[in-house]
């Protein structure tokens, strides 16, 4: 049985990956610093699998902690996710976004080559391409300056990690993400921001909660058919199952290259407005929203090109997005 390192592993995408590796048999191993998560996931993960995976509180910066960590345990792989993840905050906070995601990475990396770890999944983002030049984007899509000190990160974290492979034994895969949303089934787990929500379905379903007032609709004038921003938004449960064919893809040697990247959507772009309108349909609820002013950071539209994934990876995602939006709300109403 192969055991797998999940940085981040109580995180939103972390834990619905987390509950696929137990259900194909990895046993798992998650550090997490707990900055974005709660320690109820953990239990949650147990409540679905049946199984609770070892679980270590430490914050990848901490240099010493990494260390200790790999020196007492036996890995075979590893996913990272963990991260600080949202495009707003990291233009006002592009410091601290610098500090954990590319500190926290090569203290990763360090001890992955010191203890002979070889193979590793990095989640990487759509926002390295920033405002793509043709649409839907593919893996070959020009990487443009960074629209966000996050999206900086993500591209600078992919250029860290090929480097890497090519000077050491690492053999690293990144996916490219474009928008995850959804929840698991269960509704156990989900994505939980703390605080306000940077992203847009957790804001959809905290309006029709009633925990918050009215959704705000960033930018009515893009260039689009509605006037609000397109994006390729991708059910977290076929998110995670990208990420059990890609870990085994390293495990079977079934590379091309000691670094290979590629695209995760669903292939089609949804507008804001679109969004809002098949979460009314499904849920039964009214929103109450209202255009305000673009975001810092933000771009008018991105979907992916999925035919690497599917092809070459032997991947699809399979999820609606009435579904994605369902079991969100289904989620919502846990909480």
């Amino acid at each position: 049985m192969k055991k797998v390192l999940v940085t981040g592993g109580l995180g939103y995408i972390g834990s619905h990956t987390v509950v696929a590796l137990q259900e194909e048999g990895f046993e798992v191993a998650i550090i997490d610093d707990l900055s974005n998560a709660k320690i109820e996931v953990l239990e949650n993960i147990r409540s679905i699998t049946h199984k609770a995976p070892a679980y270590h509180q430490i914050d990848l910066k901490d240099k010493a902690a990494v260390q200790q960590f790999f020196a007492t345990q036996a890995i075979d792989g590893v996913i990272h996710f963990a991260a600080s993840k949202a495009v707003g905050e990291s233009v006002q906070k592009p410091l601290a976004y610098y500090e954990n995601n590319l500190g926290g990475l090569v203290n990763l990396l360090q001890e992955m080559d010191r203890h002979k770890t070889t193979h590793l999944i990095f989640s990487s983002s759509c926002t390295v391409y920033g405002q793509a030049d043709a649409l839907p984007i593919t893996e070959s899509a020009p990487i443009k300056p960074a629209e966000s000190p996050y999206g900086n990160t993500k591209q600078v974290g992919e250029e860290i990690i090929k480097d890497q492979t090519a000077v050491a034994d690492l053999k690293a895969i990144s996916l490219r993400y474009f928008n995850p949303i959804g929840a698991h089934e269960s509704a156990k787990i989900g994505e939980l921001p703390i605080g306000v929500p940077q992203n847009l379905v957790p804001f959809i379903t905290q309006t029709a909660a009633g925990i918050r007032k009215e959704l705000s609709v960033f930018g009515s004038d893009y260039n689009t058919p509605d006037g609000t921003a397109i994006r390729d938004y991708i059910h977290v449960i076929d998110l995670a199952r990208a990420h059990i064919v890609a870990l085994k893809r390293l495990f079977n040697k079934d590379q091309k290259a000691p670094y290979e990247v590629f695209n995760l959507g669903t292939g089609k772009g949804c507008s804001v407005l679109e969004v809002i309108q098949s979460f009314e349909k499904v849920s039964g609820k009214k929103l109450n929203y209202k255009m305000v002013a673009r975001r810092a950071g933000d771009i008018t539209a991105a979907y992916a090109d999925t035919t690497t994934a599917n092809k070459v990876l032997g991947w699809k995602a399979a999820l609606s997005l009435e579904t994605a939006l369902l079991s969100a709300w289904k989620w919502q109403q846990t909480l």
